[in-house]
């Protein structure tokens, strides 16, 4: 049986635990390309508090995907702090051939692990964390991207009907690390728009 993320804490916190606290709270960066290398990193309390801080104060979806965005910038530049992963750029072109570059698959990953941390934290009011969704354009040409669905006003998840049109892309593959992470509409997304498309 696998407890929830809040229990184990709660659990060591009564044993007195520090050390294994950490643990549980360490996030696994992909980097070098296809996960090719992980790196564990730990967030301070510093760091949690600020993006608790910061998504505490979303007032609806909309608002709590722009701060989703910047969250996950913060987060990934902290752990650019301590990985080689600081040296990622937007893209695949910019950083070719340097240690800690990240391609789709290292940032779908990566943003999708940072996103379940803050989603077992309480922290996500109006969106809920899904598996990384990909695209595929011409016959080779796929891209991945971190995915986070709108829930329904009572916290339902959304009618069939309604799923494509609640679902967003959190792409920090887009950006230079540290970036605020770009957050687009699935469909915007699949039909091959980036952020910088109107």
């Amino acid at each position: 049986m696998r407890l929830p993320a809040a229990t184990v804490l709660a659990l060591l916190a009564l044993i007195g635990c520090a050390d294994c606290a950490l643990a549980a709270d360490a996030v696994s960066v992909c980097y070098n390309y296809d996960c090719l290398m992980q790196g564990d990193v730990v967030f301070s309390d510093g760091e949690l508090r600020r993006v608790r801080d910061l998504l505490g104060d979303a007032q609806s979806p909309v608002h709590e995907r722009a701060l989703l965005g910047v969250a996950v910038g913060w987060m990934l530049g902290w752990a650019g702090q301590r990985l080689p992963i600081n040296a990622d750029r937007a893209g695949n072109l910019a950083d070719e051939g340097v240690d800690g570059r990240m391609d789709c698959i290292d940032h779908s990953t990566t943003t999708t692990r940072l996103l379940r941390l803050l989603e077992a934290r309480g922290w996500l009011r109006f969106h809920r964390v899904l598996e990384p969704v990909q695209r595929t354009r011409g016959l080779i040409f796929d891209h991945f991207s971190a995915q986070i669905e709108e829930k329904a006003a009572d916290n339902s998840a959304p009618a069939d009907e309604e799923v494509l049109a609640r679902r967003y892309v959190v792409d920090s593959w887009y950006v230079d690390n540290g970036q605020p992470a770009p957050v687009l509409a699935l469909q915007r997304w699949q039909s091959g728009d980036g952020p910088d498309d109107d």
